[in-house]
């Protein structure tokens, strides 16, 4: 694609100023318009060292309002960095509704760079590219718009910038080791930036060229197909809210339906104390072998109210370095969160390698209450199994252990544990109207819950139902499951 792109003829200069004045204002206008529209933009800098990413994109965002646009540079990793997924660093810092960000390096640069170095094999980089298709795919099925443009120059012209900035002692600083490498590799760089930008043209999200050889030339290359984008995009935006309902390519496992669970098992009272302090204190040797050989552990809660999650949660924890682990309590989401994709707020929890997060409630709550409460729409929580199985496939290939718990009891057992809470005066703290509420719609929940189950129930993150009628039994199994879990993936090192 890239080798075989022709560039626009560049206009003469005085057609070239009259274009980019005009092009300049009609940019502040439509950042008004994302602005009321509430749409997200992500603009993508890539290209050949020394292109001139970084002076272009400082004369385009000259012509908007900076309270509504951030920058990013994206290099190298940061120590923390490279202690989370792949896609981490990119997901955590996407924007808010009627927002832009421009990142100056991406995702791309980072695979890319890897491959030409060797520091990734054939078949991680293939992994990356399908990574990053999906996540480009679900930021645009999602209602962003994203904008990808390399910054092309050729290998003469890159050797005399180059050359020009190392021989300034204000500007040297600017030309790193890679970017000579590159220049010196220039047909070999072409090769693999070739075949990126081919895996990685989608419709939704296709990649511009930006012919790089004239700064003045490349600004107003970017100004106009930013200006095109959005006026696409806003044309657009109903249509985005019926984005395609992707067929789940994972498989599943079967599992039955919640009617179907018998919940009269039970564990001794005489044994509970015993068996609950072995399994605690193999869970906390088997934390520090995770810490050691750097593996994550997520653990995810969903249930019935009252159901008991805080006290399951709470012996799980018990066995844990207090250090390497975080629990999450997940609540409506905040307005900066509820202005971006809705998995943001659980990338931004993610655990370190080596470190364990639980979540209480999770983004299952995407195809339950927000679902059933008409928090989205029925295109967004159709869309959101694929989604979640992919964002799960994500965390397995990191290397994650993800332990996914269904919390179950029947629909009498809640009614006495609500009475309970609220017939005693230190547990009333615990019941609420909304916990009432949703009790009257406990069938719905339930049809809900079995499609959640049926859909999301992989092989790389399948389903624990933990029988809670018996609180101390739903202990017990979610101690045991755990352990089970991380011993099979230290086994598999």
């Amino acid at each position: 694609m890239l080798k075989e792109w022709v560039k626009q003829s560049k206009p003469d200069d005085e057609t070239l100023t009259a274009r980019l004045e005009q092009a300049r204002g009609e940019l502040g206008k439509r950042q008004m318009m994302v602005k009321e529209c509430k749409l997200p933009v992500l603009v993508i800098l890539d290209g050949w060292g020394a292109a001139g990413k970084g002076s272009v994109l400082g004369r385009v965002i000259k012509n908007m309002d900076p309270r509504f646009f951030k920058c990013e540079t994206l290099s190298d990793k940061t120590s923390e960095e490279t202690r989370r997924p792949f896609l981490y660093r990119y997901f955590v810092r996407i924007p808010k509704e009627g927002q832009f960000s421009f990142f100056d390096g991406s995702w791309m640069g980072e695979v890319t760079t890897d491959r030409l170095m060797d520091k990734i094999s054939a078949k991680e980089y293939k992994d990356h590219l399908t990574s990053i298709k999906r996540f480009e795919r679900q930021l645009t099925d999602n209602g962003y718009l994203v904008v990808k443009l390399f910054f092309h120059i050729d290998s003469k012209i890159q050797k005399k910038r180059i050359n020009d900035l190392e021989s300034d002692p204000v500007t040297s600083w600017r030309v790193s080791d890679f970017d000579k490498w590159q220049n010196k590799h220039y047909k070999k760089c072409l090769d693999v930036y070739d075949d990126y930008i081919e895996a990685t043209n989608q419709f939704v999200a296709p990649w511009y060229f930006i012919d790089s050889s004239n700064r003045k030339w490349a600004e107003l290359q970017m100004t106009e197909i930013m200006i095109a984008s959005i006026d696409t995009a806003l044309k657009n935006s109903e249509a985005k809210k019926n984005a395609p309902i992707l067929q789940n390519t994972f498989a599943l496992k079967k599992i039955p339906l919640l009617k179907d669970i018998p919940l009269d098992k039970t564990v001794d009272e005489a044994d509970y104390q015993k068996e609950l302090d072995e399994l605690q204190d193999k869970l906390k040797h088997l934390h520090n072998e995770l810490y050691h050989k750097k593996i994550p552990v997520i653990i995810a809660y969903e249930g019935w109210d009252a159901a008991g999650k805080g006290g399951n949660i709470k012996r799980i924890a018990a066995a844990l370095d207090p250090r390497g682990y975080e629990v999450h309590p997940i609540a409506s989401p905040e307005p900066a969160e509820k202005a971006r994709h809705y998995l943001w707020r659980f990338w931004r929890r993610l655990p370190k390698d080596g470190h364990i997060a639980i979540f209480d409630r999770t983004w299952y709550g995407r195809v339950m209450v927000e679902r059933l409460e008409g928090f989205c729409s029925e295109n967004d929580w159709q869309r959101a199994y694929n989604e979640i199985n992919e964002f799960e496939k994500e965390l397995t290939d990191w290397g994650a252990v993800v332990i996914k718990f269904w919390v179950q009891i029947d629909k009498d057992t809640q009614l006495a544990r609500f009475t309970d809470r609220q017939n005693t005066p230190e547990k009333q703290w615990k019941i609420t109207d909304e916990d009432w509420r949703n009790r009257e719609k406990w069938d719905l929940y339930e049809d809900a819950v079995n499609e959640m189950l049926a859909k999301t129930n992989t092989d790389f993150a399948p389903w624990h139902v933990l029988e809670s009628n018996d609180k101390k039994y739903a202990r017990i199994k979610a101690l045991k499951t755990v352990i089970k879990a991380i011993e099979k993936k230290l086994a598999s090192l």
